[in-house]
């Protein structure tokens, strides 16, 4: 069997280690993948949005089943140039992946379905959201309504932190055409989490949560990113409390699709604030997270390639999908700079020559490439934001999260950046 993994940062570098594991023993490909993928696959030079690119070298390398990591391929409509094309794909629709590129019709569905969220007004004037804003004050959170990989979200203390936002977005246009709409929330008090699930059609089943650290520095602080760590379990989500995600939140949206004529196959992913009333749904992607793939994936028993297929075929209500209980905390490493303007082609000491990790340390750890390439020389060098994501494993959180930081403490390039805090809170409590 062939496989074709579209994508290239930490998040496609889970999807393909995952899917080697299978007992199908599968031929990967990966496009445009990195030097982590290239372990355990092929790396095509297709980028992850040429869509017509994408269908050529399935066609040609007559590919059985495609598998979308990143959000912006499906809202170019990848799967949907897939399907027509009669090729297998797992990934949502355009229409369906619009619940994570419009954060208005997110906000929309939800409102008319009854899915706990936090109270929100959209605008496409700079004008009305501004008397909007000078009228109901802060705190507020401001988000872009488009795809702005993990950023476009301010959380504003002040009126003023809200207006500069806003000016930011809707002027200045730093997110180009996605910030040109902005939704206006209720600041949500309480714990985050995540709960992905894998959804065929009203066919939902939840994985494992997982807590993504968005600020780059600790304590919370500093600009929000696409993710500086996480962590799985999450010791504060209880059975009660997955019951009312699934029949509260994830049964009721994928419902809602499919009577909206947009049927959702893939994952479904609920950031959630749990709140002295319960979960509520910050946002909806339309894929795995990253980095929480890089610490659910690790927890997965059941054959990755078998739940994929059975979400395509309708039998994903017939099949076992069962966990691990290991812990898992993923730490990312970060170019200096990140997440403004960063380095690139600085070497990266501490790995094997294949990128993986050097062996003979007792504090092994899995190792995901983020953004990462190699120099004409062969060495492995910095090429993106976020460069490597460190996951350590272990009968706790506090053990996992140990072997996570004993292994990041090998790693070095210049400027390396990276959070001291991921799952602390978590690992004391647990």
């Amino acid at each position: 069997m062939k496989i074709l993994v579209v994508g290239g940062g930490g998040r496609e570098h889970a999807l393909v280690w995952k899917l080697a594991q299978s007992p199908r023993r599968p031929e990967i490909l990966c496009a445009p993948g990195n030097p982590g993928t290239a372990e355990w696959g092929r790396n095509v030079p297709v980028g992850a949005e040429d869509v017509e690119g994408l269908l050529a070298l399935a066609e040609r390398e007559r590919v059985d089943l495609t598998v979308v990591g990143p959000e912006a391929p499906l809202l170019a409509g990848l799967a949907d140039r897939f399907r027509e094309a009669g090729l297998r794909i797992f990934g949502p629709s355009r229409a369906a992946a619009e619940i994570e590129g419009s954060k208005g019709y997110a906000k929309a569905l939800m409102t008319r379905v009854g899915i706990p969220t936090a109270r929100y007004a959209a605008f496409d004037s700079y004008e009305e959201a501004l008397r909007y804003l000078r009228s109901h004050g802060a705190p507020v959170v401001v988000k872009a309504d488009g795809l702005a990989a993990g950023k476009g979200v301010v959380v504003a203390r002040t009126v003023e932190e809200a207006e500069a936002a806003l000016r930011s977005m809707m002027v200045d246009g730093v997110f180009g055409e996605s910030g040109r709409r902005v939704v206006l929330e209720e600041m949500l008090e309480g714990r985050e989490a995540t709960v992905m699930a894998f959804v065929s059609g009203e066919t939902v089943v939840p994985m494992v949560p997982a807590q993504d650290h968005k600020p780059v520095f600790d304590g919370n602080r500093g600009p929000n990113t696409g993710g500086m760590g996480t962590y799985s379990p999450v010791p504060w989500i209880d059975e009660d409390t997955m019951t009312r995600v699934e029949s509260k939140i994830l049964r009721p949206v994928a419902r809602a699709l499919v009577e909206d004529g947009r049927p959702f196959y893939g994952v479904l992913y609920a950031g959630l604030m749990l709140t002295a009333e319960g979960p509520k749904v910050i946002e909806f992607n339309a894929r795995f997270g990253d980095p929480e793939a890089q610490v659910v994936l690790p927890r997965l028993e059941t054959d990755l390639l078998d739940v994929l297929e059975a979400v395509l075929d309708g039998t994903l209500d017939r099949i076992e999908v069962r966990w691990s209980p290991q812990a898992a905390v993923c730490v990312i490493l970060t170019a200096a700079g990140y997440p403004g303007s960063y380095r690139k082609g600085d070497s990266i000491t501490g790995l094997d020559e294949d990128g993986s990790l050097q062996r003979g340390d007792q504090n092994e750890a899995l190792i995901f490439h983020a953004g990462t390439a190699r120099a004409d020389d062969g060495s492995l060098v910095t090429a993106g934001g976020r460069v490597l994501g460190v996951t350590g494993l272990g009968n706790s959180l506090a053990d996992a999260r140990r072997a996570a930081y004993a292994t990041v403490g090998h790693i070095r390039f210049q400027g390396m950046h990276h959070r001291t805090d991921i799952a602390a809170q978590a690992a004391d409590l647990a």
